[in-house]
């Protein structure tokens, strides 16, 4: 039996990269800042908010035995893997890699792509990503990547099933992962707009972008999160300028930290 708790993690303590091009922020350990006491919160391990600047990003590097969900804010970013899988991610496109076995990848804002800064507006600015990493069923099998845009009037002011199991939402998912007991879900509200969140053993509510009052719990400001076990259920509401939030529902936790492909 799950003892009920809300933990709020503000932005402020959260640790932080800044290498020049990357401006990075950890919800849990992660590279070089490892804290034993944070390590994962029911399935998720990986809750990183980047800002890559233009014609940078990540070189090719590998993961194994990690289901990575990629959620782009702003900006758009090139995907490219050892497996033939190449992509732009843009604000509301879904896009998912199961690393399996073992996969490499690179990641790079979209003003790389032929080598130069592109003189569009749209391709010089930084580019804003949440990416969040969750554990796998089953460990190895084959890399695989799936990409889908989402109707943006779906995401206004309802939770949508931007990356589900298949024992959460089944077919309602944007995208499939293979954790049959995860669901990521993603919503913009408007000014003043409340939702409920769902009722699960875990909720990860993350505010990558404005401000929401949480239900009993006060204001969540902008890169704050709320870790819930057995508390869902509660109302979000948005503040003066509205709010992007994600929210990660869990219905198992972790029984055996894997972390082969952090």
């Amino acid at each position: 039996m799950l003892t009920p708790s809300v933990k709020i993690h503000r932005s402020r303590s959260r640790s932080r990269d800044s290498g020049g091009w990357l401006e990075s922020r950890h919800s849990f350990s992660f590279g070089r800042q490892q804290d034993p006491m944070n390590t994962h919160f029911g399935r998720l391990l990986v809750n990183n908010d980047d800002r890559i600047a233009a014609g940078s990003g990540f070189d090719t590097h590998g993961h194994r035995d990690m289901e990575i969900v990629t959620w782009v804010l702003s900006g758009s970013l090139v995907h490219q893997d050892s497996e033939g899988h190449s992509g732009i991610i843009y604000p509301g496109l879904a896009q998912r890699m199961s690393a399996g076995s073992g996969i490499l990848h690179s990641e790079r804002n979209d003003a790389w792509r032929d080598g130069t800064i592109q003189q569009d507006p749209a391709h010089v600015e930084p580019v804003h990503l949440v990416q969040m990493w969750v554990v796998p069923d089953e460990a190895g099998g084959d890399p695989g990547y799936e990409q889908l845009e989402i109707d943006p009037g779906a995401l206004a002011n309802s939770l949508v099933v931007v990356a589900g199991g298949l024992d959460t939402y089944g077919d309602e998912a944007a995208i499939r992962i293979r954790n049959r007991t995860s669901a990521l879900l993603a919503s913009r509200l408007a000014p003043g707009h409340t939702i409920t969140l769902p009722d699960a053993p875990y909720l990860h509510l993350y505010v990558p972008v404005g401000s929401v009052a949480l239900e009993g719990e006060g204001v969540l400001e902008t890169g704050d999160a709320a870790r819930m076990t057995a508390s869902g259920g509660r109302r979000v509401t948005a503040g003066d300028d509205g709010a992007e939030i994600l929210v990660w529902e869990m219905h198992a936790g972790m029984t055996m930290l894997d972390v082969r492909g952090h």
